[in-house]
């Protein structure tokens, strides 16, 4: 299909009944994309202004409506589980290869803090963004993805996998388009990271839907063999 005929068959009320609220933050999406494009390092904040142009997206409405079709992902988004701030500080003293214990000395180590979602929950598609956001350092401890910038584009493809994250496409494509330009030597291995994700995402069981904060004490090898997560194995 050619892109002036995708673009032709695209209903033009779809274009002219775009409410103005939803043309500003598309602007600011777009600008936070330029943003990370020009200077990835610089800070979370224009991945955060992008992440929130997209929650109440088309994009983002399908991904939940698939997630849908799982039953356990179903029932925790109609109960939309929240836990509390992880406290790092208790975390660390859990015992030693507990998921706890790991997750906990691997945010010291980095000197990191759990992410705090700011937004309200009132949506499906605004519960998986704060559930995410509040569990994404969980999954690079589950994934064994680090926090490196290839490493973290390798967990957006993971993520994208997993129940097609907007937000995980677009950092994807991000990355694929600044190195492609500025850095094309990585290029083979940006592309070797978003292969291991996919591959990973595809055939681990469902992230999303773990209550991790219910069961700290569980060893992450015990984790990942129950999801079918095997970091070295791809």
């Amino acid at each position: 299909m050619r892109l002036t005929t995708f673009f032709r068959d695209r209903p033009s009320s779809s274009f002219s009944q775009t409410s103005v609220p939803s043309m500003v933050q598309s602007l600011r999406g777009l600008k936070a994309f330029i943003t990370l494009l020009l200077d990835p390092r610089a800070s979370l904040v224009p991945v955060w202004e992008l992440s929130r142009s997209l929650v109440d997206s088309c994009a983002f409405e399908l991904a939940v409506a698939s997630l849908k079709a799982t039953p356990t992902v179903a029932a925790l988004l109609s109960e939309r589980y929240l836990a509390p701030s992880h406290d790092l500080e208790t975390l660390q003293h859990y015992p030693k290869g507990s998921l706890g214990y790991v997750y906990a000395h691997h945010m010291l180590w980095l000197e990191l803090q759990p992410l705090q979602p700011a937004i309200a929950v009132d949506s499906d598609t605004r519960y998986v963004e704060a559930r995410w956001q509040q569990t994404h350092d969980i999954w690079h401890v589950i994934t064994g993805f680090d926090t490196s910038p290839i490493g973290e584009i390798g967990l957006q493809a993971f993520y994208l996998a997993q129940f097609q994250l907007p937000l995980a496409s677009l950092l994807i494509a991000n990355a694929l388009i600044r190195v492609t330009l500025l850095q094309p030597e990585a290029l083979n291995a940006l592309m070797s990271e978003i292969a291991r994700g996919w591959e990973m995402g595809q055939a681990a069981k469902p992230l999303i839907a773990q209550k991790w904060e219910e069961a700290w004490d569980k060893p992450v090898v015990v984790w990942r063999r129950e999801l079918n997560v095997y970091p070295n194995r791809i």
